[in-house]
């Protein structure tokens, strides 16, 4: 259509275009104005003669380039352009002249600065350098060009490569450096009918991506290295991503256009499409005119690479005509490449009816006219001028010389690349590289490893020294890149980030030979020339293009910017590298869901990040950031192939179901995850448990690489328990079991039965009754009960479970070997249990065990039943029938439910008789055939093997039986061996024995002789005893056993509480552990005594037919049976057995009908090896009877070794049986029975039980004391009371009081009138002052006003003179103890002549008192007085409720807290025994000293109380208003606001503590820094020790803000490890690396280092030595040598430290640093202290051969000799001198030179 147009409008172009053209305007590059290319010799009078041509210069052109625009020129634009064209003239006519060729005969390479080289090319006329400017000829000189992106014009023809095919588009390398693109629509017509037909035919479902065009494959159709023809279309594309697109068409009848209608000349080269596939060939549309002319391409011309079968219609071949057919319509063509490009064989264009056959593709041969070093030219059948610039005329390559190489005259054989449709003359562009020549891909390398450029080089390649081998000038250079025939070019304006402003072969920084670094940009294979850049961004760029961009890498970014997806949903974009720029979804942000992702993900924050996958095509990337991808140490899966099976790695859940999930990896490698891989748990849906987006590791089942599948399982293989398997193995369908249920639902309760196996009990299957009767069960059922007796229906061998079933009639059937478990066990006209399995209109399913089920027909129901719905039935019923038929053929089996089937049972019973089988080689010649075998035949057999429980024999080689233990002695006597009685028989031994019956080797039961089986040659049952067997009936069963029958029994099984043992083949009975000996020692081991297979004397205890139970004892007597708790005394010892144990207590079994506990203080008598949890169910253990309580049925049991073994053993903790047998004083343990508010209660044994008071639990302030006992626990008391009148004894837990001599405090009766006691001021009234007597047991009494002082005391003045808590010595004036009152006096003049002497004080107490009236009045009658009855201690505890019903006396035994020597801290007495009355004496001598009586006075009232002022100096503060007063002074003194904490930390006054701190935080000095450090220490001290984390983080963020951060982390880590809280301190010194004001100070990371060596349990020398490297990041590097040392120190000095990797750090040191001394004397004192003697030698001997100063060799030497003498050493010393002498001499002779 373009070409129609431009016909049309040729008549516009005007004929006065020449007038401004010179002979030089062919220099500059022909743009779309210039027209075609001029001769650049050409004279003006030429021009007249030359004008008729000039009519056609916009011949098939005239739209504006390169912007596609189609309007034709106006006269305006031409005449623009003529003045433009003139300038141009004159501009180079005044430049410089070249004696080279012009940037034409390189062409533009394609670059993107194609500009700038253009500017710098106008100045290079092509040819003017080779002619003067004066000669001017008559003939055209034809220039050499090549092509550009700006030359390229609408029409075009190129000759192209295809390098690469997507979905869309081919892409094709065309000549210098330039790629265009072929749509999938520019094919050929039948294509795009094709397409046309899809698109209509899927028009309903609106598919518009590329899946609509899914049968339509470019990759089908062509292949890469296939050369096309091409047209350009356009030369930009809006919507292309490329700022240059050049789209081309290969569509036949575009570029097969000017192709002749008749005569197409052989050799020529056209393209055609397919247009059908025959069986001999293709049938090729060729584009022409004529459409009639066809093409036909046999198969065998398509080439290697195309198979015949394959090829689809609209492909397109490049084809060679071969010949045409005698009428001219057929073409015969091939597109054999090979073929085609070997002109050795003649295939070049000798015949040409019109130029226009010309087409690029065609080989020629070309008459050389004109050559350059660099170009050529010439004529083709003197037809048309043909060129080849420097790229195709091969002068790039080796530097080759063109003009040598081609000689004027000479014929080259050459292939058109492209052609010039706007040139007048015509002229194309042809190309002399081999490979183009011939049609091929150039390779490189060795001839016999020829491969393809880009496998030796990949593009993004960095080649670290790149040959400068050619230099053009002003337009880029030519490198060497090491491999063989294929070299680089650089374009100018790639060689350097800078511009280049000297690019000459000889001078400059990429003249000749010069190497540099290049990286590898692009590869174009039609020049076969890689594309190089040196600029530094360029190398220095992580990733050029996606490709090199692989799925599974890790890569760093920056992040671009946040987006919202189209879904709304956050995502990232992350900027990888220059134009290139990856996604994250918000799925993959982070591994948990963000709630602000615009907070993390700041534009420009860098980001490290997995690639999941690219798509190039479609310029996409995925990435992950989720830590656990990034950090992922796993290969990633990108290939199915290279994915094997047990391989683990993580991937992403991409869909999550309800049956699986699929699981995205790295690239296009997906897998399944079934539901039942994602747990060892059953999880039903697994969309409960999993989403997407979430990241599992999981494992790899299967993988199928050709099928692109892959299963994986989250399942860890290492948690498969091999006990668990073995167990799952041991249990078989009707076996009896117990289990303990762990979960339950309405429906199901799973149990464990052992080692793991889980069992399902349905509710069906819980009663044989009713449905309710079901609910009912299962509602009483509690999860951690244990339910017995369940017999196991089936295994589920995939999940290792079982279903069990608690029926009792299937117990019973199970029990009694009736439950079928195998179809073997189902005989006609037998009776079945079973259960309902499903019910349809026709039929019920019963399925029996072993999920074996058979059918109950409509007919064979009741009446009853068929007018029930559902035949009055439901899942799981219990069931009852009868089999009437058995078909074992089919293994199927009929039941009825009838009580008399009308069925033939005999007919239904029938079973075919099987022939008897031939026995190979018979060990009886009497037996030969299976037939013979019958009961009680006799027959010699061989044995097979010898078994602990049987001999397996052969009748036959294949025929094999067993002899069960139990039938192979006659008598006990004839046993030789007890423990292994069949050792007496040897292998192959022959013995005779007799037929007994079938043994079912699966279920190992005994089955009758006349059992039919499946199996054709069955095991026999054999008996080697002579007993006489005639019938069946015979042989030994349950029904002829009877009780206190004696039988030889032999251990079948060890089971929890029984022994198995076999007395026949048939009959196995059970023995309790109890039964087994009379020896109870041999119990302790009884797999070793008793080992399976021994054989053992029993007799009969019981027998229960009907249940199919037989009872055996092995012990000389049953009176363990017999016995019951009548018949047991008080010390009797007996055995018993462990069947249950609790975590305070285990209960034992002495027989069926007596068990009773054994409490934790009659388990030992060493309590700390009381633990139940060491006993196990079934273990058995002799027990004392310390007490029979009959009436109430209970039995006091003990197993403690003195009382069952020997009263001579040492008992740690005796049995307390009465409380007489306690006195005070007397330290005892035992494991407390009750915690209450009031204190807990301990008991000490079985009847006794002692009392702790909350004030008696501990020394140390408990906050919550509850939390910090529970039940059974085992303490440690004192006695401390054990008064007749108390309900219980009283016991002390505080150390204290253990460890010290304890007191009994002061009752009421012990206080005597007379008796001077000290005490503390409880309260003070106006009238009195009320005391309460120290070491009391919260005694106390009023002091009335009347008794304070010697003289008259104002009742104003009492509260001056007495404050709370004041101590004073008092005397007792009257005890009243009726109505409990006590009277004291203060007088002075009543104590004085006592002893005078400060005894030591304790604290004081805080006992309350029973009676108010105690504190009320004391010797005064006050009883009205409302104010008196509210005087009580604060600090008081309620004495325990039942304590408070005993006599009044009680509460003068009530015991106080420990009244030991007072608490001191520092040198001071905290007791507050020692107070200072001068505040008050101050107060009364500041009043007038004008009144002589009040000073008279005062005086008698310092003569009252004991003047103690100076005992403040002497013995410190020791009350709170000492403290208060002293602070008064000082108040900035930290040592006494600390003191003042400890005095009431030491009360346990822990909120006043905390006060007093913020006190003296608020009143010291701002300037005394050091003073409030030393509080905040002191308060964080407090915190940590009695307040919780969140208080002590909070405390500690504050004094950071307040005092110095690093002085308080530090003051905090010392408090922390002090306390013994390690983990906090580590914490803390982790959180400290992450701030930057601490970590450049060396000695933070010595400190950390140090903590992590020493003081962290267990240490950590790992993560101590990996923060030398964290540290020197932090570190100023000139601190690096010293912290290096010293980390390498303490190797040397840490216990856990590695002195050996302390000297490779020392070595690294001093070989760096050789002339450090100090950094030697450190080595070498560290080495003296831990290395040998001749290290330290060889040390010394190197540190004085380093070098330095004089004066430090020469102090080397000293402390060698030294050293040397300590050790006595003499010729040690010798041997320093002499060498110190020889240094000496040295240093002289050097000096002199």
């Amino acid at each position: 259509m373009g070409a129609t147009k431009r016909k049309a409008d040729a008549p516009s172009a005007p004929t006065k275009r020449e007038k401004g053209a010179s002979g030089d305007r062919s220099a500059k590059r022909p743009r779309k104005s210039d027209g075609a290319a001029e001769s650049p010799a050409k004279s003006k009078p030429a021009k007249t003669e030359s004008a008729p041509p000039k009519a056609s210069v916009f011949k098939d052109e005239e739209k504006s380039f390169p912007r596609g625009g189609a309007s034709v020129l106006t006269p305006l634009e031409h005449k623009q352009i003529q003045i433009k064209a003139n300038q141009d003239v004159l501009f180079e006519q005044t430049g410089a002249k070249r004696s080279g060729g012009g940037d034409d005969e390189f062409g533009d390479m394609g670059s993107e600065d194609e500009g700038k080289a253009a500017k710098t090319a106008k100045k290079w006329p092509a040819k003017k350098g080779k002619k003067p400017k004066g000669d001017e000829e008559n003939e055209d000189v034809v220039r050499a060009e090549g092509l550009n992106y700006k030359k390229l014009s609408a029409g075009t023809m190129i000759l192209g490569q295809v390098t690469d095919i997507t979905n869309q588009d081919i892409v094709l390398a065309l000549p210098n450096n330039l790629v265009g693109y072929v749509p999938l629509t520019a094919v050929s017509d039948k294509l795009n009918e094709r397409l046309e037909k899809l698109l209509e035919e899927e028009e309903e479902e609106k598919g518009e991506d590329e899946g609509d065009f899914e049968d339509v494959e470019l990759r089908n159709m062509f292949f890469v290295g296939q050369y096309l023809r091409a047209c350009v279309t356009s030369t930009t594309d809006d919507t292309a991503r490329a700022r240059k697109r050049l789209e081309l068409s290969i569509d036949p009848k575009l570029v097969n256009k000017g192709v002749p209608k008749r005569k197409i000349p052989v050799n020529l080269m056209l393209q055609a499409s397919v247009l059908s596939n025959e069986d001999h060939g293709l049938v090729m549309d060729l584009g022409l005119e004529d459409t009639k002319i066809k093409g036909f391409l046999p198969k065998g011309e398509l080439g290697a690479k195309v198979q015949h079968s394959k090829v689809q219609e609209g492909a397109v071949f490049m084809c060679l005509v071969t010949g045409l057919n005698s009428d001219g319509k057929i073409v015969k063509l091939s597109a054999d490449q090979t073929k085609s490009g070997n002109l050795t064989k003649g295939n070049t264009l000798t015949d040409a009816p019109t130029i226009d056959v010309f087409l690029p593709g065609t080989a020629v041969d070309v008459l050389v006219a004109d050559n350059t070093p660099s170009t050529l030219t010439g004529k083709i059948l003197g037809l048309i001028d043909a060129t080849a610039d420097a790229y195709h005329s091969g002068a790039t390559e080796k530097g080759a010389d063109v003009s040598q190489k081609y000689k004027i005259g000479t014929k080259v054989k050459a292939r058109i690349l492209f052609t010039c449709p706007d040139a007048e003359p015509r002229k194309v562009g042809i190309s002399l590289l081999d490979h183009v020549v011939s049609l091929s891909s150039r390779m490189s390398g060795k001839p016999k490893e020829r491969k393809t450029p880009l496998e030796y080089l990949p593009v993004s390649t960095i080649v670290e020294e790149a040959k400068v081998v050619k230099v053009q000038p002003g337009l880029g250079a030519f490198f060497g890149l090491g491999v063989r025939d294929v070299i680089g070019f650089a374009h100018v304006s790639r060689l350097s980030d800078d511009r280049v402003d000297v690019l000459s072969e000889d001078a400059g920084a990429f003249k000749l030979d010069t190497k540099h670094r290049a990286r590898i940009i692009g590869y174009n294979a039609m020049d076969a020339l890689f594309q190089l850049s040196l600029e530094k961004k360029v190398l220095d760029q992580a990733f050029l293009r996606i490709e090199d961009i692989k799925a599974g890498q890790v890569v760093k970014g920056k992040v671009h910017k946040l987006i919202a997806d189209k879904k709304g949903a956050a995502a990232v974009l992350v900027n990888l590298s220059e134009g290139i720029t990856g996604l994250v979804s918000e799925l993959h942000l982070a591994d948990v869901k963000l709630q602000h992702p615009e907070r993390k993900f700041r534009e420009g924050v860098p980001v490290t990040a997995r690639v999941l996958y690219t798509d190039p095509a479609r310029h996409q990337i995925q990435l992950t950031l989720k830590k656990s991808l990034v950090n992922s140490d796993v290969e990633p899966w990108t290939d199915y192939s290279k994915v094997k099976e047990g391989a683990k790695g993580p991937g992403i859940l991409v869909d999550v179901r309800r049956h699986g999930a699929t699981v995205r990896f790295y690239g296009d490698v997906k897998a399944w995850l079934p539901v039942a891989e994602m747990s060892e748990a059953y999880i039903e849906d697994a969309g409960r448990h999993f989403t997407k987006g979430q990241v599992v590791n999981v494992r790899v089942l299967s993988v199928d690489p050709e099928e692109r599948q892959l299963l994986v399982s989250c399942k860890d293989p290492a948690a498969v328990d091999t006990n668990k398997e073995a167990a799952f193995n041991a249990l078989n369908p009707g076996d009896i079991t117990k289990g303990t249920v762990v979960d339950k639902t309405d429906e199901l309760a799973t149990l464990d039965i052992g080692n793991g196996v889980k069992g399902l009990l349905r509710i069906g299957h819980l009663t044989d009754g009713s449905e309710k009767k079901d609910i009912s069960t299962m509602k009483k059922i509690r999860v951690g009960g244990v339910l017995e007796d369940l017999v196991i229906l089936n295994k589920q061998y995939k999940s290792k479970n079982v279903t069990v079933s608690n029926k009792p009639s299937l117990r019973k059937a199970a029990q009694s070997g009736k439950l079928v478990t195998s179809f073997a066990d189902i005989k006609a006209s037998a009776t079945v249990y079973g259960f309902v399995r499903g019910i349809l209109p026709d039929k019920v399913f019963v399925e029996l065990g072993n999920n074996i089920s058979g059918a109950v027909f409509k007919s064979q129901l009741t009446d009853e039943m068929l007018r029930s719905p559902n035949f009055g039935l439901r899942k799981d019923q219990s069931i009852t029938a009868k089999v009437t038929h058995v078909d074992e053929a089919k293994e199927l089996f009929w039941l009825s439910m009838k009580t008399n089937a009308d069925v033939d049972m005999d007919s239904a019973s029938k079973v075919t008789e099987p022939a008897g089988e031939a026995l190979i080689d018979p060990v009886d010649p009497k037996v030969t055939s299976t037939a013979d075998i019958k009961f009680g035949v006799s027959a010699n057999v061989r044995i097979r093997s010898i078994k602990n429980t049987q001999l397996n024999v052969a009748l036959g080689e294949n025929v094999q039986g067993r002899i069960s233990v139990a039938e192979v002695f006659e008598s006990w006597d004839d046993i030789k061996d007890k423990k292994n009685p069949l050792a007496q028989f040897k292998m192959n031994e022959t013995i005779k024995a007799k037929i007994l019956g079938r043994h079912d080797a699966r279920n190992h039961r005994f089955l009758p002789i006349t059992h039919r089986s499946s199996n054709k040659t069955p095991t026999y049952e054999l008996t080697a005893k002579k007993d006489k067997l005639t019938t069946e009936a015979d042989v030994l069963s349950l029904d002829k056993i009877t009780t206190d029958a004696t039988f030889v029994a032999f251990v079948n099984n060890i089971a929890d509480r029984f022994v198995w043992v076999n007395i026949s083949a048939n009959v196995r009975g059970r023995i309790d552990f109890l039964d087994l000996t009379d020896d109870l020692e041999k119990l302790s081991a009884i797999e070793t005594n008793f080992p399976v297979g021994s054989a053992l004397k029993v007799r009969v205890k019981s027998v229960d037919v009907a249940a199919g139970r037989l009872d055996l004892t092995a012990a000389s007597s049953v009176i363990g049976k017999r016995l019951t708790l009548n018949d047991l005394k008080v010390g009797y010892v007996l055995p018993a057995r462990v069947t249950k144990t609790h975590d305070t207590s285990i209960v034992v079994q002495i027989n069926e009908s007596i068990a009773a506990p054994i409490y934790l203080e009659q388990l030992a008598d060493d309590y700390d090896k009381a633990k139940p949890s060491e006993f196990k169910t079934g273990d058995v253990l002799r027990v004392c009877v310390v007490d029979v309580d009959v009436p109430n049925k209970k039995l006091g049991l003990s197993a403690r070794p003195s009382k069952v073994l020997s009263s001579s053993l040492p008992v740690k903790d005796p049995e307390i049986k009465d409380r007489s047998d306690l006195r005070v004083n007397q330290v005892v343990r035992g494991f407390i029975k009750q915690v209450a508010d009031n204190g807990i209660y301990v008991r000490l044994g079985p009847k006794v039980e002692a009392y702790v008071r909350v004030s008696e639990l501990s020394d140390a302030y408990i906050k919550d004391w509850k939390a910090a006992f529970h039940v059974d626990q085992l303490v440690t008391g004192k006695v401390i009371s054990n008064k007749d009148n108390m309900r219980n004894p009283q016991m002390s837990l505080k150390t204290s009081v253990i460890q010290g001599e304890y007191t009994e405090p002061i009752g009421f009766h012990d206080l005597e009138v007379g008796q001077i006691v000290t005490a503390k001021v409880r309260h003070v009234e106006d009238y009195g002052v009320f005391l309460l007597v120290d070491k009391s047991n919260n005694v106390s009494g009023l002091c009335h006003i009347s008794q304070l002082a010697d003289t008259q005391v104002d009742k104003e003045k009492v509260k001056e003179m007495y404050k709370k808590d004041d101590v004073v010595k008092a005397k007792v004036l009257n005890v009243d103890p009726k109505k409990r009152k006590i009277g004291f006096t203060l007088k002075y003049s009543e104590i004085k002549g006592e002893n005078d002497d400060d005894e030591e004080m304790g604290d004081a107490p805080d006992v309350e008192a029973d009676d108010e009236s105690e504190m009320e009045d004391g010797g005064i009658e006050l009883d009205n007085d409302v104010d008196m009855r509210s005087v009580k201690s604060a600090d008081s505890d309620d004495e325990d409720d039942a304590a408070q019903d005993e006599s009044d006396d009680e509460s003068d035994a009530e015991p106080a807290k420990a009244s030991g020597p007072g608490l001191s801290t520092s040198g001071f007495d905290w007791t507050g025994g020692n107070l200072d009355f001068d505040e008050k004496k101050a107060a009364v001598d500041s009043e007038s000293d004008d009144e002589p009586s009040k000073k008279k006075k005062k005086s008698k009232k310092a003569t009252i109380k004991e003047d103690r002022t100076g005992d403040l100096d002497a013995y410190g503060p020791q009350s709170v208003a000492d403290y208060e007063r002293l602070l008064l002074g000082q108040p900035n003194s930290a040592e006494l606001w600390v003191r003042y904490m400890v005095f009431q930390r030491e009360l346990n006054e822990i909120e006043k503590a905390r006060q007093i701190a913020r006190r003296a935080l608020a009143t010291i000095n701002a300037r005394e820094d050091k003073e409030k450090l030393d509080v905040w220490t002191a308060l964080l001290h407090l915190e940590n020790d009695a307040a919780s984390d969140e208080v002590v983080e909070s405390t500690f963020k504050e004094a950071c803000q307040q005092q110095d951060s690093r002085e308080m982390h530090e003051r905090m880590i010392k408090i922390y490890i002090s306390s013994g809280k390690l983990d906090k301190a580590d914490t803390l010194y982790q959180s400290m690396t992450k701030t930057k004001s601490f970590t450049p100070d060396p000695a933070f990371w010595l400190g950390y280092a140090t903590f992590l060596m020493d003081v962290l349990s267990p240490p950590s020398p790992t993560r101590a030595r990996a923060l030398l490297q964290r540290a020197t990041q932090s570190v100023p590097s000139a601190q690096h040598r010293y912290l290096t040392q010293k980390f390498a120190a303490l190797e040397f000095k840490s216990p856990n430290g590695d002195a050996e990797r302390g000297r490779t750090i020392f070595e690294g040191l001093v070989s760096t640093y050789p002339k450090k001394g100090d950094m030697w004397d450190v080595y070498i004192d560290l080495e003296r202290s831990h290395g040998t003697d001749d290290a330290i030698r060889a040390l010394y001997e190197r540190a004085a051969k380093a070098g330095g100063k004089s004066k430090r060799i020469g102090s080397v030497y000293k402390k060698w000799a030294e050293w040397e003498s300590n050790n006595g050493n003499a010729k040690g010393v010798e041997r320093v001198k002499a060498l110190e002498e020889q240094w000496r001499e040295e240093k002289a002779g050097n000096d002199d030179e």
